[in-house]
């Protein structure tokens, strides 16, 4: 007989549970609930958004029946339930709240699908319907061995740790740390965000395993999954299947337009999106982005692993641009000629728009916001002074291109930029040759043209 601790991990499945109530007069009433969420050893608490009847029929009879699919073989569970309180803040409300938000966030429905109330729900029986079961070819894997994930976890967490000492910059350590999420955690699927100096936006600086980088991709914070677990800075986990579809499927009911989604790289046929902050001392310093195309059991033991995994990343960060910014001054870079003209070389149009920043590269969007203004700047040395290597110092020092006195970031824009370049315009690359200073490598002739507000 399973415990109601053990059906806690069945809720984050990508089967919807179903709720059945009775009104008074004994109509009866059956629909699919957004969130079941165990409280403790005897209680779940259920969200409620704008199912009325399900919820008037609660209040007024102060019983449920709750069921739950096991997603791994499709056993099916039934909860009898006694209605014993409503909560509209505190912890529980805040942690059904977010991944509500967050749901709505990417389905387009943030002003109607909201947490009302968490209602608390006394379990008076919990029971396995016998026979209920999928084919054994449709259940997922169990876990192995008692303590296997555990262990594999802590050896992650030193392998982790091993790749971050031995970063020698912020670029391997993004790799780095992507790396070990796809050996060691399996998470094949990765992206990592950073902040931008507004603090309101969130760009992406790595990825690995997708067909494009997704390098320069943006989010705002409190949007879709990425944004709100920037915005409360707390792990979630979504099941697209289950809680996306189901929120497009009440905006029909609802009456509420659906499908706007975080233009963002990601699997088409994907199964569950877990989002990691990271933080230091209360600042976020970033969020790891996390796709897969089957579900992902996470419980709270690997939730807390996934945790301090965060805080290590989140510190190498912290510390690796802080030394980005407090290292020696290289010695100044003297003006050099471009190389000599190359025959039939490639033309490359680059259209700087000043308004903001952004710049195309013939005829198709390359980058903007500050990226775009460092990279403007870069060029227009080189066509217009001859110049061919530059300082992290003098762009840190260039007031027009107006980066913050302190955590500017600009060795993530300048990796940001490397990858945009790598994917778009491959023979403009940004190659560094030492601590602090890179060259412009270019193999075509560069035209320039800016188009005025």
């Amino acid at each position: 007989m399973i415990s109601l601790a053990e059906l806690a991990r069945l809720l984050d499945g990508k089967v919807p549970a179903t709720i059945a109530t009775c009104s008074a007069d004994g109509i009866p009433n059956v629909s699919l609930i957004s969130h079941v969420e165990v409280v403790g050893d005897r209680q779940v608490a259920l969200s409620h958004q704008f199912f009325n009847k399900t919820r008037a029929n609660l209040l007024a009879t102060g019983r449920a029946t709750v069921m739950v699919i096991d997603p791994r073989d499709g056993r099916l569970f039934r909860l009898a339930v006694r209605y014993d309180h409503e909560e509209t803040r505190g912890p529980l409300y805040e942690r059904m709240a977010l991944r509500i938000d967050a749901i709505a966030s990417q389905s387009g429905l943030e002003r109607v699908f909201k947490l009302r109330a968490a209602d608390v729900c006394e379990v008076l029986e919990l029971i396995e319907i016998q026979g209920a079961r999928v084919p054994e070819a449709l259940a997922q894997p169990r876990a192995g061995k008692p303590g296997s994930e555990v262990l594999a976890s802590l050896c992650g967490l030193r392998t982790l740790s091993v790749g971050i000492n031995r970063a020698d910059d912020l670029e391997s350590l993004f790799s780095g740390v992507l790396e070990v999420m796809a050996g060691v955690f399996g998470f094949e699927h990765t992206m990592l965000f950073l902040p931008d100096e507004s603090g309101e936006r969130l760009f992406a600086v790595a990825s690995r395993g997708y067909a494009s980088s997704g390098a320069g991709a943006e989010v705002r914070v409190g949007e879709g999954i990425i944004g709100t677990v920037a915005r409360a800075k707390r792990l979630l986990k979504l099941s697209v299947d289950r809680e996306l579809r189901y929120a497009r499927a009440m905006s029909s009911y609802v009456g509420a337009e659906a499908g706007r989604e975080v233009p963002l790289p990601g699997l088409p046929d994907v199964d569950t999106q877990v989002a990691i902050p990271l933080v230091v001392a209360d600042k976020l310093v970033g969020v790891l982005a996390v796709e897969s195309t089957r579900p992902l059991g996470i419980d709270e033991s690997q939730e807390a692993f996934l945790s301090i995994a965060a805080d290590h990343v989140a510190l190498a960060i912290e510390r690796m641009m802080a030394r980005e910014e407090e290292e020696a001054d290289p010695e100044p870079v003297p003006h050099m000629a471009p190389p000599p003209a190359v025959a039939k070389r490639a033309v490359r149009q680059f259209l700087y728009y000043p308004a903001d920043d952004c710049i195309f590269v013939d005829g198709s969007y390359l980058v903007r916001n500050l990226p775009g203004k460092i990279l403007w700047k870069l060029l227009s040395a080189r066509v217009n002074e001859g110049r061919t290597e530059f300082t992290n110092r003098e762009l840190r020092l260039d007031a027009s291109l107006g980066l913050p006195a302190v955590k500017d970031n600009l060795e993530s824009r300048l990796i940001l930029l490397r990858r945009r370049l790598e994917e778009r315009c491959p023979d403009v690359r940004i190659v560094p040759v030492a601590r602090g200073r890179f060259a412009l490598e270019v193999d075509a002739d560069v035209q320039l043209a800016e188009k005025p507000a």
